[in-house]
């Protein structure tokens, strides 16, 4: 099964040019790898809540993507606004992924413990807020990449949730 999946980086720098986008080359390569996605869209935004938001709504809405992995602004800065934006527009939130990432990440970091990364449902999709670090990205995706494909199958109607 071939999943669609957006990528959304939140960077004022990104956005300008001033910054090159690695966390996001770090998200491509695993998706494809580990999770035989397919990158239906990608797109680089500012620090802004609404335009986090109208991405997000775009990505999920008129993309259908079965996955959106966001990059950056996740921490304590007052720009960082990607969980806010999130929270926005998610009818669901799924706090065992976010948790599961923190965890993951803090058997090598301690510092793990202040990203605010949430995860949630909107419609059919599955979003996923990761740090702004390549390092940090791979960490987080990783913890919970092997429980992907069953959350998206259930997501996607194509299995009932108690499938083993």
């Amino acid at each position: 099964m071939r999943w669609k999946v957006a990528l959304l980086t939140a960077s004022d720098k990104g956005s300008r040019g001033e910054r090159e986008d690695t966390s996001a080359q770090v998200i491509r390569e695993l998706v494809e790898e580990e999770l035989s996605g397919e990158i239906v869209d990608y797109r680089i935004v500012p620090d802004e809540q609404d335009e986090i938001m109208a991405a997000l709504i775009e990505m999920t809405d008129y993309y259908q993507a079965d996955l959106v992995i966001t990059t950056g602004g996740t921490g304590l800065a007052p720009r960082d606004l990607t969980p806010e934006a999130t929270l926005k527009v998610i009818d669901r939130e799924v706090p065992g992924l976010a948790e599961a990432m923190r965890v993951g990440a803090m058997q090598r970091t301690r510092r793990a413990m202040l990203s605010r990364g949430v995860c949630g449902i909107r419609g059919r999709s599955l979003i996923i807020n990761l740090p702004g670090s390549p390092k940090g990205v791979h960490e987080n995706l990783l913890a919970i990449m092997d429980q992907l494909p069953h959350a998206l199958s259930i997501l996607s109607g194509r299995i009932g949730e108690h499938t083993e």
